[in-house]
């Protein structure tokens, strides 16, 4: 089912005028939650016209036989667990999401497993897909019998073992995917051409998903290095976009020299939209998704994505979820990224507001399904 990420000719023109039209402004900063940004994606790519199915152009529709476990999971982290947490409406957990045109499946714990059967899939990037890696452990362990299944963890990495199943999913941090080093006077320096540190860790593994997006747009006062190197120079400022392209393609070299397509699936999920305008406010209270957009706009993250995608031999498909999860403002954790008790529910705004991460049950459940369709 996997469709290569190389849009025809006629696609890249269509890309090239967005481009034109959109961005004149500088990047937005994507978890900054005292920027006062609104940021709304929609329509990353044309539906495609091929037989296909296109998972990412579709409504969300209210089903009550939803959400496919609950909060009490083990393995989610405090900070996405927003009913343990008093979040006092739970609909946002009863969305599914419907593609025009076909079905996405509901999600079949026993299915995935015996498509992973003695394989690894490893989902690779910053806390929206560890995110993404809890939601999915907690979509599959169910089914698990106590003493069959287990956690292991390795520094800032993480693999959760189906041991009937022989199967792991594994979470590997790299949010830039290329390296951040400290240098001289413990200076922090992204090396826009080095890999290898992060990308050990991805051998041998069946299935890879990657994402990489957030921490390149970061303002200056929430950036995580202090210098841009490429070769042997040294770069204090660059254009964010240029810098991502620059990391991609780094990327995309070691996946062309170093992966075969027999034996390794490789998926790029686009990046998740934040709902982040009034500082941080925008997701707050929110019991619904968005009917529309008002100003749909392509986001230029995923126009550098297509571009580096466009020119690797190796099939890599772009798991576009970034229009779908747009219309979810009422999926973020908002302030229920920790416990509030009665007397910290009075006063929710004098607590900081998580408009980036997703409530768990919730939307990444729903990118899990794709990929589950997808493999």
């Amino acid at each position: 089912m996997a469709t290569n990420a190389r849009p025809k000719t006629h696609l890249a023109l269509f890309f090239i005028s967005l481009f034109v039209c959109f961005f004149h402004g500088k990047s937005s900063s994507w978890l900054n939650s005292e920027e006062n940004e609104d940021v709304v994606m929609v329509q990353t790519r044309p539906q495609e016209s091929h037989g296909r199915c296109d998972f990412s152009v579709g409504k969300w529709v209210y089903d009550q036989s939803y959400p496919l476990y609950d909060s009490n999971c083990p393995y989610l982290s405090t900070a996405v667990t927003c009913q343990r947490n008093g979040r006092p409406d739970s609909g946002y957990e009863k969305w599914k999401w419907k593609p025009n045109g076909c079905s996405l499946p509901r999600f079949d714990a026993l299915k995935f497993l015996g498509k992973m059967r003695r394989k690894r899939i490893m989902l690779v990037g910053d806390s929206i897909m560890r995110n993404q890696w809890e939601s999915l452990v907690c979509l599959v362990q169910g089914v698990i019998p106590t003493g069959h299944k287990k956690v292991t963890y390795s520094g800032l990495s993480m693999a959760f073992h189906a041991l009937d199943f022989e199967t792991s999913i594994e979470f590997s941090w790299a949010p830039l995917l290329v390296e951040l080093k400290k240098g001289p006077q413990n200076k922090r320096v992204l090396h826009l051409d080095m890999i290898e540190e992060n990308a050990r860790y991805w051998r041998g593994v069946d299935v890879l998903v990657f994402d990489s997006a957030h921490w390149w747009t970061h303002s200056d006062q929430w950036s995580s290095w202090d210098y841009y190197m490429e070769g042997k120079s040294l770069y204090k400022n660059m254009n964010p976009m240029i810098a991502y392209q620059k990391g991609l393609t780094t990327w995309a070299k070691w996946v062309d020299l170093n992966l075969d397509p027999r034996k390794t699936r490789v998926i790029f999920r686009s990046m998740s939209p934040r709902h982040n305008r009034d500082n941080g406010w925008k997701c707050y209270n929110q019991k619904s998704p968005l009917a529309f957009f008002s100003h749909p706009h392509v986001p230029e993250q995923v126009l550098v994505l297509q571009g580096v995608l466009r020119r690797m031999r190796f099939p890599v498909y772009l798991h576009d979820i970034t229009t779908m999860s747009a219309f979810r403002r009422d999926g973020h954790p908002s302030v229920y990224r920790r416990a509030l008790n009665q007397a910290d529910r009075q006063h929710p705004r004098e607590f900081s507001s998580d408009c980036s991460h997703w409530c768990l049950p919730g939307v990444p459940d729903i990118w899990n399904e794709m990929l589950s369709a997808l493999l």
